[in-house]
């Protein structure tokens, strides 16, 4: 303590000892208590004298002080009083409440553990905090310095589902405020309302503020990945959805048109606000803390419209499951990342569903999804079974093939146009076996941002795996590889090697030479560093995939052979023994005359 701060103390203490020296009150207090005794009783008999404000308190109520009373005014006895915590809860969610601001501390999931196998809390008020402000006459009023008195009622909807209400009350005599939380049976929902009742000319705002600020604590075995799906997420007005990205710096954005919804995402849950109209000032924040017991920091302000002195919103507790979310309000799905939009429709119209039809009948994760990857083979398979077809075409001309590399090798240009005749004349297309594949692609790639984002098989078990969100750990490494772990995945590598075999396996049913040749080698070695961390469900499907992709290519194999398809290219040969060009050949030729003399030049 400095000298300065020592001198104010003793100031302090010389204050506080002179004035219960010659302001303390008579000795006779038990005649003093009957007397506030009779005025708490006989609040009517008041004088003008006596009161502070014709409508509440006066100046011999022990429990208001002048500072109390200037910063809130005719709110000032609702300041005081005792917290309770009310719980709020149905079948799915458990909802803590404080009396004082009628604050959300607590929500617990009933039906997820965290990954060490605790009651998941999406948060608490250690983690989260929310401020609601409105604008008085005395200045702005925090909701949370309001004490309200609680009243727990049970009702039904029109469909007959059960709902609890409670309804918090903070009243004087010339007004109150009501804010009412109301939770469904089977949801993860909670309508809140908030009302003036009166109070006419206390509150001078239109809108309620919130500040919002949550540590979203962590709830994932692997925290890097958790990092890496966290968002910020939200819906305008208009319909847009967008959100701030995944770096672990500090973001902020202040968003131009009001919203519908924000919702802070963590991988498989999401605490969210839903406008009954919509958020109006709405600023962003999100940043990565040290901490590895949160997997990010979100904040959001924004203000909330009055009208006729009251307003609503939703807030939205749970998983973060599609078809869950695809029923909350418009966009909220979005929360599930799906991918890009040439894969996404993969997930959103079918493999979602495949995955809710399969579950009614099915227990076991990797059961399920074996029987996807057969059900969708099956679906692809006249599409494999054309690029089998394409391939092996071009396996039984690479005769003719050679023989131009031989006569035009030295000439790039002629040997292009010389083959182009020839795969005319003998009715072979160079893409027949690509194409086919390339259409299978999206179904491949959707994987890659399903399987991340699948709360479906989060904690469940298959095999050596203890969890199918997660990697598995087949081996604990006591060293770090780059880019690679600490740990080796058995599904990882399982896929790596199958992968490794089949491209074997299609060398020689292609015509590939050189790099294009060795670069199906190494493919799969880079995804095994890459897939190496990520959910032990997306390697075993990878896997499972080639295995299936080897069984239809070998049943293919009996039926398909060389020497009927080299019968079918030389009839193609005869019929267009005498066949002219077409435009688009004739034009392809002369474009690539004229490239050749370019580059001559």
């Amino acid at each position: 303590m400095d000298r300065n701060q020592a001198t104010g103390l003793i100031l302090f203490a010389a204050v506080i000892l002179v004035y219960s020296i010659f302001f303390a009150s008579s000795p006779e207090v038990p005649e003093m208590e009957t007397e506030s005794s009779e005025q708490v009783e006989s609040p009517q008999s008041y004088t003008s004298s006596q009161a502070v404000s014709t409508d509440t308190f006066t100046e011999n109520d022990s429990t208001l002080d002048a500072a109390r009373i200037s910063k809130y005014g005719v709110l000032a006895s609702n300041t005081v009083g005792e917290e309770e915590s009310l719980i709020l809860e149905n079948d799915l969610i458990q909802m803590e409440i404080s009396s004082k601001g009628a604050s959300v501390n607590k929500v617990i999931l009933k039906n997820y553990k965290s990954w060490n196998m605790e009651p998941l809390e999406l948060f608490n008020e250690e983690s989260s905090t929310m401020d609601f402000v409105i604008e008085s006459r005395n200045g702005p009023l925090n909701l949370k310095d309001i004490y309200f008195t609680p009243t727990v009622e049970n009702t039904q909807n029109e469909e007959g589902k059960s709902i609890q209400v409670l309804r918090l009350t903070a009243e004087t005599e010339n007004g109150r405020l009501v804010q009412t939380f109301s939770l469904e049976e089977n949801s993860y929902q909670v309508q809140n309302t908030f009302e003036i009742d009166r109070y006419q000319g206390v509150f001078t705002g239109n809108e309620i503020k919130l500040n919002w600020e949550d540590n979203l604590i962590t709830q994932e075995m692997n925290l890097a990945e958790s990092r890496r799906q966290a968002r910020l997420n939200y819906y305008t007005i208009s319909g847009s959805f967008d959100n701030l990205g995944s770096g672990d710096g500090l973001e902020q954005e202040t968003i131009a048109e009001p919203i519908k919804w924000v919702s802070f995402s963590q991988r498989f849950f999401s605490a969210a606000m839903i406008a009954n109209t919509e958020f109006q000032n709405v600023a962003i924040t999100q940043s990565t803390p040290a901490d590895s017991s949160i997997v990010r920091t979100m904040a959001t302000s924004l203000s909330i419209p009055l009208q006729d002195g009251k307003t609503g919103f939703t807030y939205y507790f749970g998983p973060d499951q599609y078809n869950t979310l695809k029923k909350v309000t418009d966009g909220f799905e979005d929360n599930v990342d799906m991918g890009y939009f040439f894969v996404s429709w993969v997930n959103k119209y079918i493999i979602v569903n495949l995955f809710a039809f399969l579950e009614k009948f099915f227990n076991n994760y990797g059961v399920i999804i074996i029987i996807i990857v057969f059900l969708i083979k099956l679906a692809l398979f006249p599409l494999t079974y054309k690029s089998y077809i394409g391939m092996a075409k071009m396996r039984v001309i690479k005769p003719e093939i050679d023989e131009l590399k031989e006569k035009y090798g030295d000439d790039p240009t002629k040997m292009q146009q010389e083959q182009m005749k020839l795969f005319s004349k003998l009715g072979v297309s160079p893409i027949s076996g690509c194409l086919p594949m390339v259409l299978q692609m999206p179904f491949l790639f959707a994987m890659f941002f399903f399987f991340p984002n699948a709360i479906e098989l989060r904690q469940e078990s298959f095999l050596w795996a203890s969890d199918l969100s997660t990697y598995d750990t087949f081996i604990n490494l006591p060293f770090t590889i780059p880019f690679y772990g600490s740990h080796v995945s058995l599904f990882t590598l399982l896929m790596t090697v199958s992968q490794i075999i089949y491209t074997h396996f299609n060398n020689q049913l292609t015509t590939a030479t050189g790099p294009m040749k060795n670069l199906g080698y190494i493919m799969p070695v880079m995804f095994m560093f890459i897939l190496n961390s990520y959910p032990a469900g997306l390697s075993f499907y990878y896997f499972v995939s080639n295995m299936v992709t080897f069984g239809q290519q070998a049943l293919i194999k009996l039926f398909v052979d060389d020497e009927k398809i080299r019968a079918k290219v030389e009839e193609s040969k005869a019929k267009n023994a005498n066949k002219k060009k077409s435009k688009f050949q004739q034009k392809l030729e002369d474009a690539m005359k004229a490239a050749e003399t370019s580059r001559k030049k």
